[in-house]
């Protein structure tokens, strides 16, 4: 595997620790606090890191289905921050979470999940 491979899934890994510790947060608190939005959005900045790393050392096409499942994931957690950050400013720190918000920070954190199994599995199986 490239060097390059290699340093983008160890920052891909470190994206997902730190969007689990933002996501289980807001899911087991049902608020958004300082520390959901810092590792939210800390996340995002390593995912869009490991992302940019990995088109550049792949020699296969942009638009493999790992990599239309890996811009989705991308897609909706970048979503996702936009809204718990808006939602944030909007009512404030320790504020209980709307519903649809919960749900939707559940749905987009497991399709990420989802697309960093299965880019797992595919490293795993060549």
């Amino acid at each position: 595997m490239k060097t390059l491979t290699i340093i983008a899934a160890t920052i891909v890994t470190l994206a997902l620790i730190s969007y689990s510790i933002g996501i289980i947060t807001e899911q087991r608190k049902r608020v958004i606090i300082n520390r959901v939005l810092i590792f939210l959005s800390i996340g995002v900045f390593l995912d869009i890191t490991s992302t940019i790393m990995m088109i550049v050392a792949s020699e296969n096409s942009m638009f493999t289905l790992h990599g239309l499942l890996g811009y989705s994931s991308l897609a909706l957690m970048i979503t996702d921050a936009f809204f718990l950050w808006r939602y944030r400013l909007k009512h404030g720190s320790g504020k209980k979470v709307s519903g649809a918000l919960h749900i939707y920070s559940r749905i987009a954190f497991t399709w990420w999940v989802i697309a960093y199994i299965t880019g797992s599995l595919l490293v795993a199986l060549r």
